[in-house]
C-alpha cells in the first residue's frame, strides 16, 4: 500500500521495498544501528520522507538509497523498485587467486620440498 500523506516508520519502509526479508530483521538492525537517514542512526519508528538517503547494513552488504515514494506493505519487486532510487556503489572487481592446490587422497602430509614448490607457485619467497 503506497501512503500519500508524511511519512511511514523507517523499519517497515526497509522491509517493504525488500533491503530486508522480514520486518522484525529490520527492526533489529534499526536497534543495533544499521540504519541511518541521513547520516543520523534511525530508530525503528523514526519516520521517513521523500527525498531522505537511506545507509543500510544488510546481510548483503551496505546499501544506499534515496526515498522516491512511501511504502508500508510489502510488494512484488517492481513496484518496490519504484519507490527509491538505488545510489549504492557497484562492488571492487575480485581479485585473482591461484587455484587451490590439490593432493591426492592418502598421499600424506605434504614434504618441506612439496611446501617450498606451493609457496613457489603463489609467489611467496
Amino acid at each position: 500500500m503506497t501512503t500519500t500523506g508524511g511519512s511511514v516508520r523507517v523499519d517497515a519502509w526497509v522491509w517493504a521495498i525488500r533491503l530486508f526479508s522480514t520486518r522484525s530483521a529490520a527492526t533489529k538492525a534499526c536497534k543495533a544501528g544499521h540504519i541511518k537517514i541521513d547520516g543520523v542512526t534511525a530508530k525503528p519508528a523514526q519516520p521517513v520522507r521523500i527525498g531522505d538517503t537511506i545507509r543500510a547494513v544488510t546481510p548483503g552488504g551496505e546499501r544506499i538509497v534515496v526515498v522516491t515514494g512511501l511504502i508500508d506493505k510489502r510488494t512484488s519487486a517492481t513496484i518496490a523498485a519504484q519507490h527509491y532510487n538505488d545510489l549504492t556503489p557497484p562492488p571492487p572487481p575480485k581479485t585473482e587467486r591461484p587455484a587451490p592446490i590439490l593432493r591426492d587422497p592418502g598421499s600424506g602430509r605434504p614434504t618441506k620440498r612439496d611446501r617450498r614448490l606451493v609457496d613457489r607457485l603463489r609467489g611467496r619467497p
